[in-house]
């Protein structure tokens, strides 16, 4: 017996479930039709040939690039990267030896030659005024004056000059008055060097004992030459001496003996002139003086001691220190095309690493001589090359800033911006790249207006930040907006 077929309506997942009826039926069918479409049209749009393939890789064609004109400010400016530091730096040498030449110590030596010592080392950083002790050397000081003249010699009675003078004045400014300023050491002056040293602790460097010897040893020969000539002026009363000896002018040899007393007396005289000369010479450089390496003279005072060469200990030769002034400078190198654009009494602004801000002004470029008062011509303010003959070399500039400002910063990087110029108001502006000289040798730019470029003359003006001032010439237009080319 067959089995009766089951109605397709009754099996899950027939088609009957999905179409149902004729109506549905007809609608995949009309679905199934768009599919298909849809897929070749997707197809065919990834398909190419090699020409069109080719050709969509090729660079869409070139044209202008061009950058709008605006109207704004200018400022020229010149920039640089410069340090900080105290300005005036100079080197301290001894001249001499500290105290006596012999002794190396003490007002008054021993006689025994010994090294000198550094007893007390200069202090970097701090401020020495006119009068202050630099140093010890061997427990004698080092002091500090103003002046031009360096210390090269010792200074005495007797000694006369310059630096005498320098010297006088120096103790005239410190309240220790030399008496007539005249160029002369004599005994006021040496009495002044006392009350100076005293103020400060320590004993002038008074006669040694090998003075004081020498001294006694000069005067001791003047006595004896003095005896020798009154000998020779009174030989003797009478034909005989008290000894038995014939009177001088008679007997036999009444002729020698003449001649002999009168060589003989003059003799003793020369002697004493002699002995009288060395006491004399002695005499005058005898008394209170100022070794040549106890007193450094310096042009500026107060001065900042910088680096110090010398510890405790060490035998002071060569440079003991650099001292500089307490006024800091800004200096810095530019190029030689900006350093045409700068003069002397520019003003300029200086900004430190931490964002400190100060105003300053251009004292000097290159290697100018500072300006005479007495001088008007700006070719006298001008940079200068410093004698290389390089005109493209860069060049120093030095910029002053306020007295105790960025001492703090001292030793650290700064930024300078000097101002060179600025426009008068807002001006029409183009990147440089857009001016070109013509065969004219006129300015113009290219101006991009309905699809075509045109060429503009212009008049060109302050240029900054990669911008330049153009005006229009006459009978030409140029407007805010407009396109100039720049490139291709």
């Amino acid at each position: 017996m067959r089995e009766r077929p089951e109605p397709v309506g009754t099996r899950p997942g027939r088609l009957r479930r999905l179409i149902g009826t004729r109506s549905g039926q007809l609608t995949v069918v009309v679905v199934a039709v768009g599919l298909v479409g849809a897929g070749g049209w997707f197809a065919g749009s990834r398909m190419q040939s090699p020409a069109d393939a080719a050709a969509a890789h090729q660079p869409p064609k070139a044209g202008p690039v061009t950058v709008a004109v605006e109207r704004r400010s200018l400022t020229a400016s010149v920039v640089a990267q410069g340090s900080v530091e105290f300005d005036s730096p100079q080197s301290v040498n001894l001249a001499g030896p500290v105290g006596s030449p012999d002794s190396g110590s003490g007002a008054s030596g021993g006689g025994d030659s010994v090294a000198q010592r550094v007893t007390k080392a200069p202090a970097a950083g701090a401020e020495v005024q006119e009068g202050d002790v630099l140093m010890q050397v061997s427990g004698r000081p080092v002091l500090v004056l103003r002046g031009t003249v360096p210390m090269y010699r010792t200074l005495g009675p007797g000694a006369s000059g310059e630096d005498v003078k320098q010297l006088q004045r120096a103790l005239t400014r410190l309240g220790f008055n030399p008496g007539t300023v005249n160029g002369t050491y004599a005994q006021p002056d040496a009495a002044a060097v006392s009350s100076w040293y005293k103020s400060k602790g320590y004993l002038a460097m008074e006669p040694t004992v090998a003075d004081k010897q020498q001294l006694g040893t000069l005067e001791a020969a003047v006595t004896s030459a003095q005896q020798a000539l009154l000998a020779a002026q009174n030989p003797g009363d009478g034909t005989k001496g008290s000894g038995g000896t014939e009177k001088a002018g008679s007997g036999p040899g009444a002729g020698g003996a003449a001649a002999a007393a009168e060589l003989q007396l003059k003799s003793a005289k020369q002697q004493l002139d002699a002995s009288n000369a060395a006491l004399s010479d002695f005499q005058s450089g005898y008394g209170t003086k100022v070794p040549a390496g106890e007193v450094v003279f310096l042009p500026e005072l107060p001065a900042r001691l910088g680096k110090v060469s010398v510890k405790t200990g060490d035998t002071p030769s060569g440079p003991v220190a650099t001292v500089t002034s307490s006024q800091v400078v800004v200096r810095a190198v530019v190029p030689a095309d900006d350093a045409k654009l700068l003069h002397k009494g520019m003003r300029a602004q200086v900004e430190t690493t931490d964002g400190t801000k100060v105003d300053g002004e251009v004292v000097t470029l290159g290697g100018e001589v500072p300006k005479d008062d007495s001088a008007d011509t700006d070719e006298q303010q001008g940079p200068s090359d410093g004698g290389s003959g390089d005109t493209s070399a860069p060049v120093p500039v030095q910029i002053s800033v306020p007295a105790g400002k960025l001492t703090e910063s001292a030793a650290e990087s700064a930024k300078i911006t000097i101002k060179v110029g600025s426009s008068d108001g807002k001006v029409l502006t183009v990147p440089v790249a857009a001016l070109h000289t013509s065969a004219d040798k006129k300015a113009r730019v290219q101006v991009v207006r309905g699809g075509r470029t045109v060429d503009v003359p212009v008049e060109a003006g302050l240029s900054a930040e990669g911008q330049v001032e153009v005006t229009p010439s006459s009978g030409a237009t140029l407007e805010p907006g407009d396109h100039v080319v720049v490139g291709r």
